[in-house]
């Protein structure tokens, strides 16, 4: 196996003292009256996600604050994407991935106001949801301070030592050998706003299961996480914050028994795929430090910078995987990042706020595999295997600009307008000049419509971008299906957005949205092979369309949603990476458009919680696809599926020990069969089952 690259020592030490600041926009706004009210309640008040179209922005913006987070079932015991799915025109998808608005992947995660890469992907989470404040999701034609990955922005605030004094230790678990101990912590320390939270996790239920069965053959997993983050106040004009991260994550890859032997390797002829032994690792580190300035009354400005490492290693079982498939990769992605994010607000009028920034970033990404085959000599397989070695790196750049002014151009209209420019030197070099425009008009006390249109520039994922060693596949039981491996290109598209939010009386609010994405150059993922790692492709053509219907309602002691979203995502003509594809897709698809793998029709979200008692809750959510795409071409869909959660909170405290939390929730309360990915769509190429019933409670202490 070669030697797996390894990140250059002196860029480990950035992540001792590593982080962000709070967003400039936000910064700024708070001394603006520049964003609407709320459509349902302020966040203090608020249990449910809090809907608004922020007039600096022109968006959709829902917000999911901390004490939401911990009243829904699992709290924050679970991952961001439970949290996520919650919310309008969410996909559930299997390994951890989701799509929002027909799209995979193209999203931004910003922490504190501040653009971090994505992480090498695959099933682990990076974030976890107990380190958060709020978790806002913009989806829209968004403006122009946001480039490079526009589908949504996943705004995530952190906790603060002043906002979040003292803490708490816990231990959560339950089915399939879970236990999950955590410890949060936050102060001010010499000077320093101080936050600090840490998470283990081991479960027998690491990755969906390939079978319809309760628990999972070989599905162990190992998680660890943690978050720190201070801040000071240098002098009365600057602050400096500070952020570091982790995420380290091992997976056993869950076997699927049955499965029949395709050939003879090592001696044997025939392997019980039950008993394959394939792990794969994730491992993330990250940190931002930022300083904003206040440069007068009307200007503002933040300087940051970031840094991330995120790689993938997958090791096969490789005589099971040669006699079951014909090959075994031993699989390693590795990528280190950092850059620059600058941003600066400017009041130059009473109606008008200007904004401008820029950000630079650098990536050196690697790859190593080892991959085991048989020679095919006339046709026939031999028992002689051998490993086919590749391995490489490649150092990519991104840069990217924005000017913008957020014009008041009355008591009840808000234009802003802005002109962005993105350059990528990467596999391929290529650039491109976007205008952005987005309006709000208040019509009314309780009335809000938006709009607006955005051009966008969006890069393929570096790091998950390799050149094949296809040739040397050849008359191999790993030959390509054809030696043509066009590089990814970045997708170019054109985004129309339009919608309205009405509060009826004082408890509940409709919201209403609707979009179209005509695109060049669609990405989308692909998995190929048995680790799981997506591999970025293009298709020539695209078109992305959709409505989405929210509600919310709220009393004293209820707090009710419900989102329901309609969509449709079909691409024609795939232009990069061919060598994956069967031939026959492959002019399937020339000829015609297809729906998109990832592509759902119907997806519909809804929730409650319940002032019970005094400082008890009860809380149940629900959620409903009609079935991700299958079969030859996407041609096929799977079966509808609906999945429902009960949770419990009692909060209470004990003479002496202070006060207490103590939570109970059952996870697909009618233990619901449903099948994810049945591994024949475009681009999936392994089955995965939603997770069956589960029963898991927790006990925890504040301090």
């Amino acid at each position: 196996m070669p030697r797996r690259p390894r990140p250059l020592p002196w860029l480990f030490l950035a992540f001792a003292a590593p982080a962000a600041a709070q967003g400039v926009d936000q910064a700024v706004n708070q001394g603006l009256e520049a964003e609407l009210p709320a459509i349902v309640v302020e966040a203090a008040r608020a249990a449910t996600p809090r809907e608004s179209v922020p007039a600096a922005l022109g968006v959709r913006e829902t917000q999911i604050d901390r004490a939401t987070i911990e009243q829904l079932p699992g709290g924050a015991n679970g991952n961001l994407n439970d949290v996520l799915i919650q919310t309008p025109g969410v996909v559930q998808d299997a390994f951890g991935e989701i799509h929002i608005r027909g799209e995979h992947r193209n999203l931004q995660y910003r922490l504190n106001g501040v653009a971090l890469p994505e992480a090498i992907g695959g099933f682990g989470q990076v974030f976890q949801p107990r380190a958060f404040a709020s978790v806002s999701l913009l989806t829209g034609a968004l403006p122009a301070q946001y480039g490079f990955r526009t589908n949504a922005v996943i705004e995530l605030q952190t906790r603060t030592g002043s906002a979040s004094p003292g803490g708490d230790a816990g231990i959560y678990g339950g089915a399939r050998g879970m236990v999950q101990p955590h410890l949060t912590y936050g102060d001010s320390l010499g000077g320093w706003d101080v936050f600090a939270t840490g998470t283990w996790l081991q479960s027998n239920m690491g990755i969906n299961n390939p079978t319809a069965s309760w628990k999972a053959i070989h599905d162990q997993t190992d998680q660890t996480y943690g978050l720190g983050y201070a801040a000071r106040q240098l002098d009365d004009t600057t602050r400096l914050s500070l952020i570091a991260g982790t995420a380290i994550s091992r997976f056993q890859i869950p076997n699927q028994p049955g499965l029949p032997s395709q050939y003879t390797a090592f001696g044997v002829s025939d392997f019980n795929s039950a008993q394959l032994d394939a792990r794969q690792w994730e491992r993330s580190w990250y940190g931002v430090a930022a300083v904003t300035k206040q440069l007068a009354p009307e200007a503002e400005i933040q300087v940051s910078t970031w840094t991330r490492y995120s790689s993938i290693s997958y090791t096969p079982s490789t005589v099971g995987e040669v006699v079951l498939n014909g090959a075994a990769t031993s699989a390693f992605r590795a990528g280190m990042a950092a850059g620059t994010q600058n941003d600066l607000t400017w009041r130059a009028a009473p109606d008008h706020t200007l904004r401008a920034g820029f950000q630079a970033g650098g990536e050196r990404a690697s790859f190593a595999n080892s991959t085991y085959v048989l020679p095919v000599v006339a046709g026939v397989a031999v028992d002689d295997p051998f490993a086919v070695l590749n391995a490489g790196g490649r150092t990519g750049w991104l840069y990217g600009g924005y000017v913008q002014d957020e014009w008041r151009a009355g008591e009840r209209l808000t234009v802003n307008a802005g002109l962005r420019w993105d350059q990528m030197v990467q596999y391929v070099t290529a650039g491109q000049l976007s205008p952005r425009l987005n309006l709000v008009w208040r019509a009314s006390e309780t009335t809000t419509l938006f709009g607006g249109y955005a051009r966008t520039f969006s890069p393929p994922q570096f790091m998950l971008v390799q050149t094949p060693a296809l040739v040397a596949y050849q008359n191999t039981t790993n030959a390509p299906n054809s030696l043509v491996n066009s590089p990814a290109l970045p997708e170019r598209a054109n985004r129309y957005d339009i919608g309205i939010s009405q509060r009826l009386f004082e408890t509940l609010t409709l919201g209403a949205t609707g979009y179209y994405k005509q695109v060049q150059d669609l990405l989308d993922f692909g998995q190929f092979g048995n680790a799981v790692i997506f591999t970025p492709f293009n298709y020539g053509r695209g078109q992305v369309y959709g409505v989405e219907f929210s509600a919310n309602w709220r009393s004293d002691r209820w707090t009710l949603y419900g989102n329901l979203a309609i969509s449709r995502s079909q691409a024609r003509n795939i232009v990069s990476a061919q060598y994956n594809f069967d031939p026959a897709e492959l002019a399937y698809a020339a000829s015609k458009y297809i729906r998109t793998d990832h592509d759902q029709m119907y997806t519909s979200s809804a929730g409650a919680i319940w002032q019970a008692w005094e400082g008890g809750k009860l809380s149940a959510t629900m959620l409903y696809g009609n079935g991700l795409r299958a079969g030859f071409a996407n041609t096929d869909k799977l079966a509808p599926y609906a999945t429902g959660n009960l949770g419990f909170t009692q909060e209470f405290e004990l003479a002496g020990t202070g006060r207490w939390l103590a939570r109970a929730d059952l996870i697909n309360v009618t233990d619901t069969k449903y099948l994810l990915r049945d591994g024949t769509s475009i681009g999936a190429g392994a089955p995965a089952w939603g997770w069956r019933r589960g029963l898991f409670a927790g006990l925890s202490k504040s301090f």
